[in-house]
């Protein structure tokens, strides 16, 4: 199979989810012990954690050799564990691979003009978290990012990474930078009607904590690792962003808010995913 010859542009069909989340904040004094205990990242901190994390950053797509453009970007990942992983969005990955097309799941691995594609294949989902697991088909694993061992904490300075537009400006890993404001139930949609199932519907009764950032993500940042800005630890991984109207308003009118589901749930998923 021929990727070599891979050409980039933006064709994302990621879906945005307009959501809003009745937050339900910690009482004051919980909240002001998080913000005192949180801390502070310098700009050289945060400068040096980008340069380490950067090449563990990849771009999802689907590679089409009979399609122009052959890359159909869909989102971001980031590898963990032993780097033969990708952790990224279940809505980011295809519902389905046509190998009558010879369609192929892909990542982008590297930056600009040098960013190379490696064939993936999916072995785990949480549906319920919008989480899913990729491996590796071959070649060397990448430098993986390490999971937090604590939750984050409201008021906790964050970094996000990832391709917020897509392949527009070229795969080249945009930081954003903010802080986790909230902590707060939230019920994640299944896709579409057919997903709601007995099991579905009963865990629609159970929402479960997610952090709400003041920082602003777009279309292409599902997926992006939410990261201490100060340790680099991935606290967890940005899955929908707050949309203020239409979907094209989080491009040209961003929120300023996003979510991100927290990192507890990728090491469950990557425990089951590797002993696969």
């Amino acid at each position: 199979m021929k990727l070599a010859n891979l050409r980039l542009a933006i064709c994302s069909n990621i879906s945005l989810l307009q959501l809003f989340v009745k937050a339900v904040p910690a009482p004051l004094g919980a909240l002001f012990v998080g913000v005192l205990s949180a801390p502070t990242a310098t700009a050289a901190d945060l400068s040096a954690q980008i340069n380490r994390l950067r090449p563990g950053i990849v771009a999802v797509g689907v590679y089409e050799p009979t399609r122009n453009p052959s890359f159909n970007f869909r989102g971001t990942g980031f590898a963990v564990g032993d780097g033969r992983y990708i952790v990224t969005n279940a809505h980011v990955t295809p519902p389905y691979v046509d190998p009558q097309r010879k369609q192929v799941l892909i990542i982008m691995v590297g930056r600009g003009a040098d960013a190379k594609p490696r064939e993936v294949e999916k072995v785990a989902q949480d549906q319920e978290h919008d989480l899913a697991l990729l491996r590796l088909k071959n070649g060397d694993p990448l430098p993986s990012l390490r999971l937090a061992d604590r939750a984050a904490i409201e008021g906790q300075e964050v970094a996000l990474m990832g391709f917020p537009l897509g392949t527009v400006l070229g795969l080249f890993p945009v930081t954003h930078r903010g802080m986790v404001s909230v902590i707060t139930p939230i019920i994640i949609p299944g896709a579409n009607a057919n997903e709601l199932d007995a099991k579905a519907i009963k865990n629609l009764r159970k929402p479960f904590e997610v952090y709400q950032l003041d920082a602003t993500a777009y279309p292409g940042n599902s997926g992006s690792p939410v990261f201490d800005a100060t340790t680099g630890d991935v606290l967890g991984i940005v899955n929908m962003v707050f949309v203020k109207g239409s979907k094209e308003k989080a491009i040209t009118d961003p929120s300023g808010i996003s979510y991100a589901i927290p990192a507890q749930y990728i090491k469950r998923l990557l425990e089951r995913g590797s002993s696969q």
